[in-house]
């Protein structure tokens, strides 16, 4: 069943319209009519089950059948990660995060950040789209970019780590250290990697050392193993 957003439904309407770019792609791509049934999440764990009421050129209205409640899920992964030059590779992991899962993706500038602007619209218009793809019914929160400094105290997750592996340090990783069943948020440096004061800062508020392994990771690789990482000890 093809799945949709409208992140302004409630679990007490009875009957929709399609958004405009949603009902386009329903009617005219899909080729979808009256009677199709077809599910729409409002992103914030809510799935409902419709039939279509109306399918033209204009509008794709619908109506409920029924409302599933997918509960969030008892972990919470956070990536906190600074926004590559090329604007395709942090795109490319805001996708894949959302599909294997992620409850969070927060971007930060840092010191020796090569991009210091970055505009959510299309981010968040591939998330919303990987959700779509994946079939699940949370959209994650995207945050706007801040700077490190200011990033850093204001994570409260449980777990907090740095991905980071200074030279001739032992520094055990990730899957060593992360615990289930609880929230963790893990920070991941720019192309130039985090300075050392970054380092200094996010040790003093708390957070742990943690490798992603011996090879040299980019910055999109290194967020989405670490994605990955936390999601499987949770699996």
């Amino acid at each position: 069943m093809h799945l949709f957003y409208h992140p302004a439904l409630l679990p007490t309407d009875s009957l929709g319209t399609l958004p405009d770019e949603d009902a386009r792609h329903a009617v005219k791509t899909l080729r979808l009519g009256v009677g199709d049934p077809i599910a729409v999440t409002d992103g914030r764990g809510n799935r409902f089950l419709c039939v279509i009421t109306k399918a033209d050129a204009k509008q794709c209205t619908f109506r409920v059948e029924r409302v599933e409640q997918t509960p969030a899920r008892p972990f919470a992964v956070r990536i906190c990660v600074a926004p590559t030059k090329n604007m395709d590779r942090i795109e490319w992991f805001v996708e894949k995060a959302v599909e294997v899962g992620i409850e969070r993706i927060s971007f930060f500038f840092g010191q020796h950040s090569e991009r210091r602007v970055l505009k959510l619209e299309r981010i968040e218009k591939i998330a919303i789209a990987a959700m779509k793809q994946s079939l699940q019914s949370w959209l994650p929160q995207l945050d706007e970019a801040v700077p490190f400094t200011q990033l850093v105290p204001a994570i409260t997750e449980v777990q907090r780590f740095i991905a980071h592996l200074p030279d001739g340090e032992v520094v055990p990783h990730l899957a060593r250290q992360a615990l289930p069943g609880t929230s963790c948020a893990v920070l991941i440096g720019p192309e130039g990697d985090f300075s050392a004061q970054e380092v200094q800062q996010a040790l003093a508020a708390g957070f742990l050392m943690a490798t992603l392994g011996t090879n040299r990771l980019r910055t999109e690789t290194a967020a989405l193993t670490a994605c990955q990482v936390v999601n499987l000890i949770n699996a």
